[in-house]
């Protein structure tokens, strides 16, 4: 939400989510007055966002289509999204060029995506090959290749950004394992006085080079289409 609205203010905008699953983000951009679409190729997703839609007491425009054929027109929309779309597909550059196509000139295109150079890519791999892994099959990407992707789909890159995992991957694993003995962790730990402070500054100084990018757990991207 922070690399969007530094985007400029949304209101009046056309937006489109693509895979939206719970529709959180796309609400959020419209009780800021965009004018939202969200789509996914799930019935239950849909659902989902009709009922927290209805919660929030939003109008919403929900569309039931495929992140290959997008059902809108060619340059009709200001700016299209997804997260943690891409890496579930073969052919990514395909859902790409579909954004591409369907924005203004001047619009933008973002995308985020597990990052390639981490634990977190280890373990995803062994679980997969154990078929024990919750979201099915799933790869990663290198912001080169991230880049490189949108670059091929008519984008100019606008803006590249990452973060950490929060709570942090050692955390997440340990509250994973100590479930199969029944103690249950909180979803998010207390703040470490003292520890806290020094791990924002350790990543305050990280994020200044651009190295970061191989310690993010995810990556993104903005494209910006030209002409």
């Amino acid at each position: 939400m922070h690399q969007l609205r530094s985007l400029g203010p949304v209101a009046g905008k056309r937006i489109l989510e693509v895979g939206a699953g719970t529709g959180r983000d796309s609400l959020a951009l419209g009780s800021e007055g965009a004018v939202v679409f969200m789509l996914d190729y799930s019935d239950r997703a849909l659902r989902v966002m009709h009922n927290l839609a209805q919660q929030s007491g939003q109008s919403v425009r929900l569309v039931r289509g495929d992140a290959f054929q997008l059902p809108f027109k060619t340059g009709s929309m200001d700016l299209v999204f997804h997260q943690g779309l891409l890496e579930h597909f073969t052919d990514p550059g395909k859902i790409l060029s579909e954004n591409f196509r369907v924005l203004k000139s001047g619009g933008f295109g973002l995308a985020d995506v597990p990052q390639r150079y981490h634990l977190y890519t280890m373990v995803k791999h062994i679980l997969i090959r154990l078929n024990r892994w919750f979201a099915g099959w799933e790869t990663e990407f290198s912001l080169r290749q991230l880049q490189h992707l949108f670059r091929s789909a008519g984008f100019a890159v606008h803006a590249s950004y990452g973060d950490w995992m929060r709570p942090s991957f050692f955390y997440r694993a340990l509250r994973e394992i100590l479930k199969k003995v029944s103690w249950r962790l909180p979803l998010y730990p207390k703040p470490i006085p003292g520890f806290s402070d020094l791990r924002g500054y350790i990543r305050r100084t990280i994020r200044r080079s651009s190295w970061a990018f191989y310690t993010y757990m995810d990556i993104g991207v903005i494209g910006r289409k030209n002409g």
